[in-house]
């Protein structure tokens, strides 16, 4: 009887021990399994994040500035995760080798290792940032990013207002009673005569909603240079300016007159908004043909005139001379202007006379830069 119940004592401490030891490589493959799925877990989700942020970039949604800071955030967050994550395993493997040696087997159950996955929020200055991940296709959908202030979109902001700077060069001339044909018989160079503008122009929305309209109005410096033909010059004789011959053979025969011109168009940009997935529309300017029609008023600031010549000595003599030859200082006109994106075709035409006590008014055609 006594050898009946020993048989039986040390086959059922063999059941056991084998239980136990078949249990303990158990909760150990259970944890090794969950440290590599949270480590694959973490490492694929930092990846799809990564994916975002550059089809973000390449959009124009965001700078590189901001998806560069973005994506340290973003492995900071998953690399954060990953050590409190594998952290929490490798605790409960020390439970489960104490438990081992104290004769105990550890009841471990498995762990939530997307809890605080499904959603990532990441803050960078004013701005937060939002990610949520579909663990059922490992697509990730992305909330709407919006500013911890305004609770809107920084990236996809429609500004109703831009500003450009202005930059136009062409060929000046003169209009005798406002009649193309003049320009026949003009005592001006054409082509040696030319003008310049430098300026800064505000571009407005007509509509609250991004369109096609705009009103455009800034301020700008002019430089017109009128060079004179068969060796004349001007000659102030009073209140009238005449047009005379030089004694002496000109090399240079040359009116300048620089004013402060205030332009105001209205503009038609064909440029097409930008759509976004959720119906939101951004206006975008300058990227397609725009025509612009206007005028400007303005005031001369200085008039001077260059003459260069031998004397009859044959000694060179640049003169200058500054003097306002009866040109009005008041100056308006029309103009407009007609091109794609940056670059138009430009014509202004000065409605009142250049000259006072005449019916000579400029015209200009150029080429014009509109830089946002």
């Amino acid at each position: 009887m006594k050898r009946i119940l020993l048989i039986l004592v040390l086959f059922s401490t063999t059941i056991a021990l084998s239980q136990e030891k078949k249990t303990f490589e158990k909760e150990v493959s259970k944890i090794s399994k969950r440290i590599e799925y949270i480590t694959k877990t973490q490492k694929d989700s930092l990846k799809l994040k990564v994916i975002s942020i550059d089809k973000k970039l390449e959009k124009g949604e965001i700078t590189k500035e901001t998806a560069d800071n973005f994506k340290k955030e973003v492995a900071a967050y998953h690399a954060r995760r990953i050590e409190k994550l594998v952290g929490e395993q490798e605790k409960l493997l020390q439970l489960l080798v104490q438990d081992k040696t104290n004769g105990k087997i550890a009841s471990t159950e498995e762990v939530d290792t997307t809890k605080d996955d499904d959603e990532s929020t990441f803050t960078i200055g004013n701005k937060t940032f939002r990610f949520t991940l579909n663990g059922d296709n490992d697509n990730e959908n992305e909330n709407v990013i919006h500013n911890n202030s305004k609770k809107k979109n920084f990236n996809r902001r429609s500004r109703r207002t831009t500003s450009q700077f202005v930059f136009a060069m062409g060929v000046n001339n003169v209009l005798e009673y406002g009649q193309i044909e003049s320009l026949n018989d003009s005592d001006y160079k054409l082509w040696q005569s030319h003008f310049y503008e430098v300026g800064w122009t505000w571009k407005s929305r007509m509509n609250k909603n991004p369109g096609i309209f705009y009103f455009k109005y800034g301020v700008s410096f002019l430089w017109n240079n009128l060079r004179l033909d068969n060796n004349k010059y001007h000659v102030k004789n009073g209140d009238m300016t005449e047009i005379q011959t030089f004694p002496n053979p000109l090399d240079e025969s040359r009116l300048r007159h620089v004013q402060m011109n205030f332009p105001v168009h209205f503009e038609w940009d064909l440029s097409k908004n930008k759509t976004y997935s959720d119906n939101y529309v951004k206006d975008r300017t300058n990227k397609s043909v725009r025509f612009g029609v206007g005028g400007f008023v303005g005031f001369k600031l200085g008039t001077r005139q260059y003459l260069e010549y031998k004397d009859i000595n044959g000694v060179d003599v640049k003169e200058v001379q500054k003097d306002n030859y009866n040109m009005n200082t008041i100056n308006y006109g029309l103009s407009t202007y007609l091109g794609y994106r940056s670059t138009s075709l430009y014509v202004k035409y000065d409605l009142n006379p250049l000259f006072k006590n005449t019916e000579t008014r400029n015209i200009s055609i150029g080429i014009r830069l509109d830089l946002n």
